[in-house]
């Protein structure tokens, strides 16, 4: 049986700080953080091949060193069943639907949501994110994805009136969201690459339910969801792996990444009592 362990690894960063031509004090190792991405690694999609270049930045720059497996949709259930998902730092579904398997994308989101692990879903790991709530949480068992049953009755994600394939757009967060505390400011421009996004039929059922619709665009759609009383619980449909050129990671990937570390600290920071 397929294991975490077994998983492809994306980037395996040494542990060993870079030595400082004047230290003035010893620097302890950097807490490594074990990220799980879930999707179906392909180099013909821009974003997957991104990973090894944030990892890199976020460990030169940032002093955030993340251990990645990549684990295809096809064996994320099984991950989850095994408990396996449950040992990881942070949960990123990424891009690149349609996926293998839609049942093993909505197990991941489901194992990071429930068991409280920092969780990043971006473009379609956002939609994903919307259908494992409004099914599990909302008990709208009937709504479908498009992209995967475009003959469904009942759409959560339905094709975009407009492609966002290669688009660029303002997204603004809401005041005292997580969004906006990770972006770091209230308005930023960010990149699409998407056809599929929310039908508004279902949102207040989502929002009814718990969770918080944090980020719109210009027009008022939805663009960022978060889950309030969550460690670190954030989708966009937007993809912020792909600012730049990588090597500066944006913003929402870095806090990622150090809700990721913390995560990893938490067990030594917070002993049991005896």
């Amino acid at each position: 049986m397929t294991t975490a362990h077994a998983a492809t690894t994306a980037h395996a960063p040494s542990t060993t700080p870079t030595a400082s031509t004047a230290p003035t004090a010893p620097v302890p190792p950097a807490e490594v953080a074990r990220i799980a991405l879930v999707g179906d690694r392909s180099p013909h999609v821009k974003s997957h091949t991104r990973i090894p270049v944030l990892l890199d930045a976020l460990a030169a720059r940032d002093g955030l060193v993340l251990d990645a497996y990549w684990i295809p949709t096809g064996d994320a259930a099984a991950e989850a069943a095994a408990g396996t998902l449950a040992g990881f730092d942070a949960v990123w579904v990424l891009p690149g639907s349609p996926y293998a398997s839609e049942a093993g994308a909505l197990a991941a989101i489901r194992v990071a949501r429930e068991e409280g692990i920092p969780f990043l879903g971006t473009c379609g790991g956002f939609q994903h994110t919307l259908l494992e709530y409004a099914r599990t949480v909302c008990g709208l068992a009937g709504v479908a994805h498009a992209e995967n049953d475009p003959g469904a009755a009942d759409l959560l994600i339905a094709p975009l009136a407009c492609s966002l394939v290669g688009h660029e757009g303002v997204v603004r967060a809401e005041p005292g969201s997580l969004a906006e505390a990770a972006l770091g400011a209230e308005r930023s421009t960010e990149r699409y690459h998407c056809t599929y996004g929310p039908a508004p039929r279902h949102l207040p059922a989502l929002t009814a339910h718990g969770l918080r619709l944090s980020g719109h665009d210009e027009d008022g759609q939805v663009r960022i969801a978060e889950l309030p009383g969550h460690p670190f619980f954030l989708a966009t449909l937007f993809q912020p792996e792909l600012q730049g050129d990588g090597t500066r990671p944006h913003p929402i990937i870095r806090a990622l990444a150090v809700a990721a570390v913390a995560h990893a600290a938490a067990p030594a920071a917070s002993p049991s009592a005896g």
